[in-house]
């Protein structure tokens, strides 16, 4: 064990210390830092975005989304859907190999294949294996889901329509993976990933750093036919101090920093969220909408007594606190314009079904929430208990802004800090009353937003943190899905969304922004509304010295 981590660091100090003058070596190495960390390659425990990231990197799906969400085939070539909505039909490229691995008898690797899908759909599912994304198909037929008419065409047969499942194949969820790597690997697969993606595996030494090298037989091309990627690697260190990160890139060590953390902010950006004149020369600001959105939320659950008898049970308390809280005011000095301040419903905008008439019915108005918190009984917050806001430090300015603001009504409020764990596991287990979190969406259809909100997706089986229950809510949720008619089911989502806003189990906060800090050498970075990290037409240059 002791020789075998030696040679790993001998591998990792003769790949870091490569001459930039060689083209080839580093100086057509993608460098980034992942200060959370990476705990699986494993496609199927790809939950959180550090993780999302690096399998996107080394495995591709049936499908993708291109920059601006729009669905595009990927392994599959083609597809087709039924006239019912039930029956989806993938005919494979013919041209798409698996990495180079020793699982495989040649070591070389073979084609991908449609039984390659199957395995991988399947593996999914399996209870046994427990993997976070196994909802993704949950709509599949239990006998006849998931088959392979030929070696390259798949069949998926769903129990109902459900217009959103070619979105649900672009997750990192559905990569695709060889029987052959999980048969050699077991367990630890998530350390010895085999895919078909631009890159492949090259090395990972935990809480040090992951290299991926360049995959020859890539079988994407650019436009003049140019095998992609255009990049010899990608390493991706794990320094956990957000300044030394931050520094790093402004040295030329990392070529990108993602997101807007409130140490730097004001170092970096101008207050209408612009990129100071003094980094110019280095870095740009690379930025768009996001199909994320920040919220406080609100437990409402009727089975506990403790929120029978709270006042926040009223929804004409909650409604107060929304007319309460100026978000335009909050983005505008915590976040320096770089998100926009929820203007309509859950929903964000960019999506199909967001409201923006939403908007006019919870605007910042005091005097309103001060009419309301008399009409509950509490005027000007009497006889209130202090109100809690349960958060982690990463979002601490935003709660105290929001204690600030509910204390102008008269309402005691306190900010209480956690460790991230320990915020996920009490928001999960209803053991916090009142919240602050976000929803990212997994895939770009409005209804990833909504079924926080339906009675069967209760915490901790599934996102309804806040346990709302309107019986309503689920019937038109249940029709929205069963609808394949776009428009129609664009309709029925605003009228889900002014459900939510009407009984308020959340407080929205703000529309988020993706926000990359790129060096100028970089060209062709992506940024797209998922925040996905595709490295696959991404070029290094020399940068000019000015």
């Amino acid at each position: 064990m002791r020789s075998a981590f030696v040679r790993m660091l001998v591998i990792l100090f003769a790949f870091t210390s490569c001459s930039s003058s060689n083209r080839g070596d580093e100086s057509n190495v993608f460098r980034y830092n992942e200060s959370n960390g990476i705990t699986s390659l494993d496609p199927v425990f790809a939950r959180n975005l550090e993780n999302m990231w690096a399998v996107n990197q080394v495995y591709d799906g049936l499908l993708a989304l291109d920059d601006s969400m729009r669905i595009v085939p990927a392994l599959a070539g083609a597809y087709e859907v039924s006239l019912d909505g039930l029956t989806y039909r993938f005919y494979l490229r013919r041209d798409v190999f698996f990495h180079d691995n020793e699982c495989f008898e040649s070591g070389r690797g073979r084609r991908v294949t449609a039984s390659d899908v199957v395995f991988s759909f399947n593996r999914l599912r399996d209870p046994s294996l427990a993997s976070p994304g196994a909802w993704i198909f949950d709509v599949l037929h239990n006998d006849s889901g998931c088959i392979a008419l030929d070696d390259s065409t798949v069949q998926l047969r769903l129990k109902q329509p459900f217009p959103p499942f070619t979105g649900l194949l672009t997750t990192q969820y559905a990569n695709i993976v060889p029987r052959e790597a999980i048969e050699r690997y077991g367990d630890d697969f998530r350390s010895n990933p085999v895919g078909c993606g631009p890159f492949q595996f090259a090395f990972w030494m935990e809480d040090v750093a992951l290299v991926l090298h360049k995959n020859p037989k890539y079988y994407q091309t650019d436009e003049l036919g140019k095998s992609l990627p255009y990049l010899d690697a990608v390493k991706i260190s794990f320094v956990r101090d957000k300044t030394t990160e931050y520094l790093g890139l402004l040295q030329g060590r990392y070529h990108f920093m993602s997101g807007l953390h409130p140490a730097y902010k004001d170092e970096l950006l101008k207050s209408d969220g612009s990129l100071r004149d003094l980094y110019a020369d280095r870095i740009h600001l690379a930025s768009r909408p996001f199909i994320k959105t920040d919220y406080i939320g609100f437990l409402v659950d009727d089975s506990i007594d403790a929120v029978r008898q709270s006042p926040l049970f009223d929804v004409r308390v909650r409604r107060a606190l929304l007319h309460a809280t100026d978000r335009e005011k909050m983005v505008r000095y915590l976040r320096n314009n770089a998100v926009f301040p929820a203007s309509g419903g859950f929903i964000p905008a960019g999506l199909p079904g967001y409201n923006a008439s939403l908007g006019a019915s919870s605007h910042y108005n005091p005097s309103k929430a001060l009419e309301l918190l008399a009409e509950a009984g509490y005027p000007k917050g009497a006889g209130m208990a202090p109100i809690v806001i349960s958060t982690t430090s990463d979002y601490a300015d935003l709660c105290e802004f929001l204690q600030h603001e509910w204390q102008k009504l008269g309402i005691r409020t306190e900010v209480d800090v956690m460790a991230g764990p320990v915020h996920r596991e009490k928001v999960a287990k209803s053991q916090v009353a009142v919240f602050r979190k976000s929803w990212l969406a997994d895939y770009p259809d409005a209804e990833n937003f909504l079924l926080l909100f339906h009675s069967r997706n209760h915490a901790p089986g599934g996102p309804n943190y806040t346990h709302y229950r309107n019986a309503d809510f689920d019937a038109l949720y249940d029709e929205a899905n069963s609808t394949v008619n776009d428009s129609l089911r664009y309709a029925i989502y605003r009228r889900l969304d002014s459900l939510v806003m009407h009984d308020v189990p959340v407080l929205p906060l703000y529309y988020d922004r993706v926000t990359h800090f790129v060096r100028n050498e970089v060209v062709d970075f992506p940024t797209n509304p998922v925040n996905m990290l595709d490295l696959s037409r991404v070029k290094l240059t020399e940068l000019k010295q000015p």
